[in-house]
């Protein structure tokens, strides 16, 4: 492509307009994409006007193309430059200069895996997108994460769009909003609470006891137990949630798809936070953003159903709604409800079932580990003992140990999301300065596996490391402060207590009721490592295994 010697003044006057939008974009950065990809896209058409150049394709393309690669090259050099505030903090280059790598490796499902593999090449420090620090410090913890620490970052700008979820839920607020929400949700997880809730997984617990009974009853070959670890989660969140109605322990599978709903919504949300500048773009697409808004109506006929059956059983759809038990001025709407309901479903169902498939595939990867777990099980229920009595829970040191150990190897939620630092000042976190506005993550994964904080072997499954202290080993480092597997501070799980309940009830009644191995030809190599990133840890293969009832 060339250009008439009269139409050479257009190159420099495109250089230079890209300059000036450059310049422009940085110190006005949008929160959407749509008037930005308006206003670049008419820009070099607009040159053509103002030096009264006869319009034409090539001409078009040209000055087009010149401006673009000016302003995308501008861009990127001023972000890998020793001028940009973030210069200090080490990272790769293709990752300071976008975040559409980090979509990618978003959509793979390998973001913990990515992250982890930076901080062991770059440090505790590392700049992970253009405005963006994964920091794996302990220090780190209390000042981003705890009281007064830093408010929630754009990773959750999206899940707060309302064209995306029926409203705004718990995990995307912050301030005042959060607080008193978080009151709420805090009085529908309380004790008084909690024992309503046993009621429901006690029921739960013993039907998937019930259809793993048959298989081994049937001497069928090989179980997906994780896969039945799913179907047990999501029919008991769906019970809390919303009064139940799924039952795929019944029907020994997804029938209507639901859980495929789940994954792909969640899924796409993760992915599209990593740029939720063009969440809004995307909405203008047909067909771009389908899975979340199958979620959203998801939620909405999950919350139909609920209200037109109108029971007053105690689940969180009961404590969300109890009028009585509140200020007019804090009651959530129908539609914070749902997306309330929604989240409790995805954060419960699929955090539990990979917790105990991990569980169950460390234990069966070492029968030392598992017979000791279930010797300590039969000391504590003897026959003829209730497996439900939660009141024994605080005797099963040796499996809350295992189980401690397994959300350290695989933390529920990886990755975590980000924080931001406030306007103002910049602020310093673990000894480095962080400018503000600055996105922060402190993820989980690659916390839990780092030998700063747990050694020797941070990266195996050795559950005596929460049990012998520090006087058998001197040189062992067990730092529980750097243990964030229900993240930290107020913004922390408010299901924790409910997830320890259901973890360590059906982890026990599984061990007294069968013996359990890896099913014959089951390659158990690498399991773990298939694990997938979609904010929350989903299986990616399945975890087969032979049962006989003992």
């Amino acid at each position: 492509m060339s250009l008439a010697p009269s139409e050479t003044n257009l190159i420099p006057a495109a250089v230079f307009l890209a300059l000036i939008n450059h310049l422009y974009f940085h110190r006005f950065e949008p929160k959407s994409a749509n008037r930005p990809i308006l206003v670049l896209a008419i820009q070099p058409l607009l040159l053509l006007v103002a030096f009264s150049v006869p319009r034409s394709f090539v001409t078009l393309l040209t000055i087009s193309t010149v401006f673009f690669i000016t302003l995308g090259g501008s861009i990127s050099l001023y972000r890998i430059s020793p001028w940009h505030p973030l210069a200090h903090i080490p990272g790769p280059a293709i990752l300071k200069i976008t975040k559409l790598c980090g979509v990618w490796v978003a959509f793979r499902g390998k973001q913990h895996r990515v992250t982890k593999a930076l901080h062991d090449r770059y440090g505790p420090f590392v700049r992970t997108g253009p405005n963006e620090v994964s920091i794996v410090h302990v220090d780190a913890i209390k000042i981003v994460l705890g009281a007064g620490g830093f408010p929630k970052g754009q990773y959750y700008h999206f899940r707060s769009d309302p064209t995306a979820l029926p409203t705004r839920n718990l995990i995307t607020l912050n301030g005042e909003a959060h607080a008193n929400r978080r009151r709420i949700w805090n009085r529908g997880m309380g004790s008084e609470s909690l024992g309503d809730y046993e009621i429901i997984l006690a029921r739960r617990i013993m039907q998937l006891m019930e259809r793993l009974e048959g298989f081994s009853a049937s001497g069928a070959g090989g179980v997906d137990i994780a896969a039945w670890f799913s179907f047990f989660s999501f029919d008991f969140m769906g019970d809390m949630a919303f009064g139940g109605g799924f039952e795929m322990l019944r029907d020994g599978g997804d029938e209507n798809g639901l859980w495929a709903i789940l994954e792909q919504g969640t899924k796409s949300i993760n992915v599209l936070s990593q740029i939720p500048w063009i969440i809004s773009t995307l909405h203008l697409i047909p067909g771009a953003t389908s899975g979340i808004k199958t979620l959203r109506n998801f939620g909405g006929a999950c919350a139909r159903k609920r209200i037109a059956s109108g029971s007053t059983v105690r689940d969180l759809w009961y404590h969300l709604t109890d009028e009585a038990g509140m200020e007019k001025k804090t009651q959530p709407t129908i539609g914070e409800v749902v997306a309330d309901g929604v989240l409790a479903i995805i954060a419960g169902s699929d955090t539990t079932s990979v917790a105990l498939s991990c569980f169950v595939f460390f234990l069966l990867s070492d029968l030392d580990i598992y017979r000791r777990v279930q010797a300590e099980v039969d000391t504590v229920y003897p026959a003829g003992e209730s497996l439900l009595d939660t009141s024994k829970h605080a005797e099963l040191h040796f499996l809350t140990a295992c189980l401690n150990e397994t959300l350290r190897l695989c933390p529920p939620v990886p990755s975590n999301g980000s924080r931001q630092v406030p306007c103002g000042e910049g602020r310093v976190v673990a000894g480095c300065f962080v400018p503000e506005h600055t996105q922060i993550f402190i993820p989980p994964y690659a916390l839990h596996r780092s030998a700063a904080h747990f050694y020797p072997a941070p990266e195996a499954f050795d559950p005596d490391r929460w049990l012998r202290g520090s006087a058998s080993r001197p040189d062992e480092v067990l730092n529980t402060a750097a243990f964030i597997p229900f993240s930290y501070g107020a913004h922390n799980c408010v299901g924790k207590a409910l997830a320890w309940r259901e973890m360590l009830m059906l982890a026990s009644t599984l061990l007294r009721t069968f013996e359990v191995r890896f099913a014959a030809g089951f390659e158990a190599a690498g399991w773990a490592e298939q694990l997938h990133d979609v904010f929350v840890t989903s299986v990616g293969r399945p975890l087969m295994v032979e049962l006989r009832r003992r």
